[in-house]
């Protein structure tokens, strides 16, 4: 690279670059990395120019994992590096652009360095080459200090106590894209890294001490949303008098003093701070994450959370996302999918939901809302998400979740849209369709085997048996519904009357007969009403008798079945898509493998 700026292109052929990956050593004390330090290459701001950063260095890195056991050249870049963070504090206070610009510099060329060497060599075989010195071809000292650890250490300490500044901005990113690139050599291994290397460092040792100081940091950063400075800033000072003024104020928020706690590594935050950052950034798969873990892990955040009187902040992006499944990717779908579960675990939230009136809800284009339940709409587009999994991805673990969700929230179903009460019977008239085609495909398809026994027939069975499994799943709900919140749905019982002949083939069906009574019993005693009081009857009168019926219908008649409660249990998840979601959640963590978020003890109000 050099004291000129680079160009990627440029990058292959660089002199400076083929010293440091070629087959001679450089002394850490040589003034050669002055000269490779001194460049003022732009960092990648998009995926695309990530990408091509990584295929422009890939030659030139693939040479320093041939060459680095008999040079030691990475372990002396990372000495290097070391040695000039012992004093980027007083280079941040004494605002020393050009310092902090050279030790940016050389944590850059260390990140991208890594990434290939992660992706290349398993854990053991990188630490091998964090000890390899300028001896006889692949020795190494067993004597000196723990470099993989100390540069660890080292990255946390400069996350938590480098104060964030327009100088130190660049740096501080680094670090976290560097710890990422550290935790992220599960994503290069199909089984799971349970004594991963660099996690036992995090876990033990040096590192321990910063863990909680380094989650509350990131935290912080997450609510603080941080825009960054001009490109060059870390190079080129800024017109400023109050540099040291900055400084002092940045490093009280970076140091907040730890309070007392009987539990360690716990630490204090501002819940409502972190909420309303939660609800604002939730179009970001890393943020979506984020929440989701602090949900499921941490309990003083979901209780905090679950008591709040504005849940349609929380709740509105994360059914937005559901909304527009075709946009999103499959893991950011998962995860709101997730959320929704574990907030619907909680009967307080079920019946909240339908006490917040919403109106003009803009993104929803099927249907013109002008006012509508925050249930409601939650229950629209939890069908929709299952009517495009339907007809698009098939997926049965996302059936699934949608399906349990809208199960925890059945018997809390109060006052719901009609266009809701309508999507409920039109998605079992969808899967009622469906069952009968398999059904009449699997009599033909047996009809066939008996004339040719050499083809091999389509398992239609399973495909049964997964439909009705659904179907049985929808019963349910509608029975849940109608057994414990009759009272307050004349629409869903609308909605039943006006399709009744969809449930005639379930009322004698073996998989259904005993879910079906409570349903048939309520289509049967309604019909009954409204023939007795004539034809060409409006809306309006039948939506009357309807609720003049539920007064006399006795309620003993219905048949009582066990509560419908799903709870979301992690394991669940299948490997291939909790894997690729360790990078985000490191991302917005940078420890996201270690940390323990029940440590987020105590609720404050205060700005700290």
């Amino acid at each position: 690279m050099g004291s000129n700026s680079s160009r990627i292109g440029d990058l292959p052929k660089n002199e400076y670059l083929k010293k440091l990956s070629g087959t001679e050593s450089v002394s850490e004390n040589d003034p050669f990395w002055n000269q490779l330090l001194s460049f003022s290459f732009p960092a990648p701001t998009s995926s695309t120019e990530l990408k091509l950063l990584e295929e422009a260095t890939i030659s030139v890195c693939r040479s320093l994992v041939e060459n680095n056991p008999r040079t030691g050249n990475l372990g002396a870049l990372i000495k290097v590096f070391l040695s000039r963070t012992k004093e980027l504090k007083l280079s941040a206070e004494c605002q020393n652009h050009i310092f902090i610009w050279q030790t940016h510099n050389a944590l850059f060329i260390i990140c991208c360095l890594l990434k290939v060497f992660i992706c290349e060599m398993s854990e053991e075989e990188l630490q091998l080459h964090f000890t390899y010195e300028e001896k006889s071809p692949g020795s190494y000292s067993s004597d000196s200090e723990d470099l993989l650890e100390e540069l660890l250490c080292c990255l946390m300490q400069l996350i938590t106590d480098i104060p964030l500044l327009d100088i130190t901005y660049e740096i501080s990113v680094e670090a976290v894209s560097t710890m990422v690139v550290f935790l992220s050599c599960q994503l290069f291994h199909k089984e799971v890294l349970r004594q991963s290397i660099s996690h036992k460092y995090l876990m033990r040792g040096r590192c321990l001490p910063y863990t909680s100081k380094l989650v509350k940091t990131l935290l912080y950063n997450f609510i603080r949303q941080e825009k960054p400075p001009p490109p060059g800033t870390h190079v080129l000072p800024q017109q400023s008098d109050g540099g040291g003024l900055l400084y002092g104020l940045a490093s009280g928020v970076a140091n907040s003093s730890p309070f007392p706690s009987s539990i360690p590594h716990a630490f204090q935050i501002n819940f409502n701070s972190l909420y309303m950052a939660l609800c604002e950034q939730q179009t970001s798969d890393q943020a979506t994450l984020l929440l989701y873990t602090l949900l499921h892990q941490n309990s003083n955040i979901r209780t905090y959370m679950l008591a709040r009187t504005d849940m349609e902040n929380l709740v509105l992006p994360i059914l937005e996302i559901l909304y527009h499944v075709e946009e999103r990717n499959s893991h950011h779908v998962y995860m709101a999918l997730i959320i929704l579960l574990i907030l619907t675990e909680d009967d307080g939230f079920n019946r909240s939901i339908h006490e917040v009136m919403l109106k003009n809800i803009t993104w929803y284009s099927e249907r013109v809302l002008t006012e509508i339940s925050l249930g409601s709409l939650l229950i629209l587009v939890v069908i929709r998400t299952i009517q495009y999994n339907m007809t698009r991805t098939r997926d049965k673990y996302l059936h699934t979740n949608c399906l349990a969700a809208l199960a925890n929230m059945s018997a809390q179903f109060r006052s719901l849209h009609q266009y809701a009460a309508q999507r409920i019977v039109s998605l079992f008239s969808l899967l009622s369709k469906k069952h009968n085609k398999v059904l009449e495909q699997a009599t033909q398809s047996l009809r066939g085997s008996l004339s040719s026994s050499d083809v091999p027939l389509p398992d239609y069975a399973q495909d049964l048996n997964v439909i009705e499994e659904v179907i049985r799943m929808m019963l349910e709900i509608i029975n849940s519904c109608l057994t414990n919140s009759l009272h307050h749905n004349p629409n869903l019982v609308y909605a039943l009357l006006y399709k009744r002949d969809l449930f005639e083939q379930f009322r004698t069906h073996p998989s259904f007969q005993d879910i079906m009574q409570n349903i048939d019993l309520v289509i049967t005693f309604f019909s009954s009403r409204l023939l007795q009081a004539g034809a060409e009857l409006s809306v309006e009168r039948v939506l009357e008798i309807i609720k003049q019926g539920v007064v006399a219908l006795p309620k003993d008649r219905l048949k009582k079945f066990p509560e419908l409660k799903f709870k979301y249990v992690e394991e669940e998840q299948p490997e291939e898509f909790f894997i690729p979601y360790v990078w985000s959640l490191v991302y917005n963590s940078a420890v996201g493998v270690y940390w323990n978020p029940q440590d987020i003890q105590l609720f404050t109000m205060d700005s700290d």
